[in-house]
């Protein structure tokens, strides 16, 4: 390294790069994203390979001091670092589903019927025979429609969602929204 390098490069490499993370620092502040510690030194190493990558290309010629060139190189490699992280975010949301999507085959059952549960709303219900308990059931299926009790005493008999939609003659699409309603905390609040 030539005496001129290092007199161009010095100020910012003292100190443990006090001048390169104080102006990174500032550069952050006004990007107003908000970094944890961590990152703040992935940051700050980005930093350190662009004060290499601006001297490199610095050309003294066109004007600007390093200085100034450093914070537009190292605004610019903040900037896309912060937009790829956001795409990342994005990618990752786009393969997330809701409980509630039905799938495309033939049945159209949701995701929430395939999750394994050892927790049964009927069954919890019907375990305590006391009145109380009665009355509560039967508040709930006042609440509910005609077709969702019959669902419902379908589903208690054992029946499957596909026989249950045959002998009842709906859509998947209905049956699916019928469960919903059934499950919504709304309806089965009143059981506890």
């Amino acid at each position: 390294m030539t005496s001129a390098e290092l007199t161009v490069l010095q100020p910012y490499c003292e100190n443990d790069m006090r001048l390169l993370k104080r102006i990174s620092k500032s550069i952050f502040l006004r990007l107003g994203e908000p970094l944890t510690e961590a990152d703040y030194d992935d940051f700050y190493s980005i930093a350190n390979m662009t004060l290499w990558q601006a001297y490199n290309s610095y050309d003294i010629s066109k004007g600007a001091s390093f200085n100034t060139h450093l914070c537009n190189c190292l605004k610019k490699k903040f900037k896309t670092e912060i937009r790829d992280r956001h795409r990342a975010k994005r990618v990752i949301n786009q393969f997330t589903t809701s409980l509630d999507a039905t799938n495309d085959s033939e049945e159209e059952c949701s995701i929430l019927d395939f999750i394994p549960s050892d927790f049964d709303t009927f069954e919890e219900v019907t375990k305590n025979s006391n009145e109380q308990f009665q009355d509560k059931v039967q508040h709930y299926f006042s609440k509910l429609s005609n077709q969702q009790v019959n669902i419902l005493n379908l589903l208690i008999d054992g029946y499957e969602p596909k026989d249950i939609r045959q002998i009842l003659e709906i859509s998947s699409t209905e049956y699916a929204e019928n469960m919903k309603i059934m499950r919504s905390f709304e309806n089965v609040k009143i059981l506890f």
